[in-house]
C-alpha cells in the first residue's frame, strides 16, 4: 500500500506546437515517498516534472490543459501564484548550477529572500542545511570561498541544500546524478533515502538500477503515454502491462 498522495495528475495534456508531449496523463504521487519517472528518452518524462512547479511556462508555444493538484490546489490553474508554488518545490537539474558567490551565500540566499535577515539565525541554517546535504564536513573551514571552487558532485549536494533552505514540501530531481561520478551518486542517492522521512521526492531517471535502488513508487511513460504505475516491488517484480514487462527486461528503449 501508499501512503496519501501528495499530487495528482489529471486529465494532463501538453504540446509543443502541434506536437503532443504528453498525452491524457492521470496518476498520483504519494507523500514521503521516493517516485521515479522512468522511460526512454523522449517520452515526456521532463515535461511531466516541469508541469509540477510551473517551468513548463517558459517553453515557447506550449499549450497545456489538465490539472496537478498540490495540496488540493490545482497549481495550473490561471489564478495560481506561481512563485508560492514554486516554493514548495525544490529542483536539482541535470548539471549543478551554484549561484556565482559564495558557498555561504548560496545556501542564504532563498532564506534572506523570504525575509531571514538575521546573521545567527542565518548562519544556524546554513550549517544546518549543509549538513543535511552531506556537505558541511568537507566546506565546513570554507564557506565564504565561491562555490565554482567546489567539485560537481559537491556543487550538487550545495544546490540540494540551497533548494532545501527555502523548506520546500516536494524535491525534483531530474536526472540529478546522471553529471556525477559513482561516489557523489551514492551520496545523492544516500540523502534521497534519509530526506524521504521528511519530504516528497520525485526524480527522472533513465537507470533502470538506480529506480530500483530508490523508488517507493514508480510512474512508466512512454511516447507521451502513462503505461504504467504501481508501487515499486509491485512494478518490478509484477508488472501489469506487456510494454511495461519489455522495458523492465529491456526489450525496448
Amino acid at each position: 500500500m501508499v501512503s496519501q498522495f501528495l499530487i495528482r495528475v489529471e486529465n494532463l495534456n501538453v504540446q509543443y506546437g502541434d506536437f503532443a508531449v504528453l498525452k491524457n496523463i492521470n496518476l498520483c504521487i504519494p507523500d514521503r515517498k521516493i517516485t521515479a519517472i522512468i522511460g526512454p528518452s523522449g517520452c515526456g518524462k521532463t515535461t511531466l516534472m516541469k508541469s509540477f512547479n510551473r517551468l513548463i511556462d517558459s517553453v515557447e508555444d506550449v499549450k497545456i490543459s489538465g490539472a496537478v493538484w498540490v495540496d488540493d490546489e490545482n497549481i495550473l490553474d490561471p489564478r495560481a501564484e506561481v512563485t508560492h508554488i514554486r516554493k514548495k518545490m525544490g529542483l536539482l537539474m541535470q548539471k549543478p548550477y551554484p549561484l556565482p558567490m559564495s558557498i555561504y551565500e548560496n545556501v542564504a540566499y532563498g532564506p534572506r529572500i523570504h525575509g531571514t535577515r538575521g546573521k545567527k539565525q542565518l548562519d544556524r541554517i546554513v550549517e544546518y542545511y549543509l549538513k543535511v546535504a552531506g556537505l558541511w564536513d568537507e566546506v565546513a573551514g570554507k564557506l565564504h570561498e565561491p562555490a565554482s571552487k567546489l567539485s560537481v558532485g559537491q556543487q550538487q549536494r550545495l544546490c540540494l541544500a540551497r533548494g532545501l533552505a527555502v523548506e520546500p514540501e516536494i524535491i525534483l530531481g531530474d536526472e540529478p546524478t546522471s553529471a556525477l561520478d559513482p561516489k557523489s551518486s551514492q551520496h545523492i542517492e544516500k540523502t534521497f533515502k534519509a530526506l524521504k522521512e521528511d519530504y516528497t521526492i520525485v526524480i527522472v531517471t533513465h537507470i533502470l538500477r538506480q529506480a530500483r535502488r530508490l523508488a517507493d513508487y514508480v510512474v512508466f511513460l512512454y511516447l507521451g503515454e502513462l503505461i504504467e504505475q504501481g508501487p515499486a516491488e509491485e512494478f518490478f517484480e509484477n508488472p501489469k502491462q506487456e510494454m511495461t514487462k519489455e522495458y523492465v527486461k529491456g526489450l525496448i528503449s
